[in-house]
């Protein structure tokens, strides 16, 4: 479909006032864009907790309304993250390197980070650098189009260190979020 801007535009607005569902939607979402708003001047915690029960409700009334669509979406979703960790795309994989470099970055310079997360970090991410630089090293001595997908994942060693990369990723994650937990609610009971 080849629309302009302004047609699109116009077919999300013949949309909102279509059903009885979409207003009700659309009034919902501006009442929570009120109070989000009215608390930016009263910064009131019964403002906070009713806009947070606002939120709670829509995903509430998604899950019982949709029920049989949300489990499809569920599923298929997890099916696309295992196709993603066994088949990553190239172009992923280097926004993950991206995305290290920018976290190695902001490990050097953060005075709040401890000496030991830095160093877990620090670890980390050389150990990802290594099947990085190897991924490339692989690529280019077998010259390997980076593009092609299944020609690329032919090679037994750019797979295995493509999907150890993401595993290892995927545990750097999970700690770093649950040490920010531990630190938060460390903080918020001491």
């Amino acid at each position: 479909m080849n629309l302009s801007l302004f047609e699109k535009f116009g077919i999300v607005f013949k949309y909102i006032f279509s059903s009885f569902l979409s207003i009700e939607m659309f009034i919902l979402s501006l009442l929570l864009f009120i109070i989000l708003v009215f608390n930016l001047k009263r910064k009131n915690k019964f403002i906070q907790m009713a806009a947070i029960d606002i939120y709670i409700g829509f995903i509430i009334g998604i899950l019982i309304s949709y029920n049989t669509y949300v489990k499809s979406c569920i599923h298929s979703f997890s099916k696309l993250i295992m196709n993603y960790i066994y088949f990553p795309s190239t172009v992923v994989y280097f926004f993950i390197i991206l995305f290290v470099t920018i976290m190695m970055i902001y490990t050097l310079f953060s005075k709040k980070l401890t000496n030991f997360k830095k160093i877990f970090n620090y670890s980390f991410f050389s150990i990802l650098y290594f099947f990085f630089m190897s991924f490339i090293a692989l690529a280019t001595y077998d010259a390997v189009d980076l593009l092609d997908i299944t020609k690329l994942y032919d090679n037994e060693t750019i797979l295995s260190i493509v999907q150890i990369s993401n595993f290892i990723l995927v545990i750097w994650i999970l700690y770093t979020c649950f040490y920010h937990l531990y630190l938060y609610f460390k903080k918020k009971y001491d």
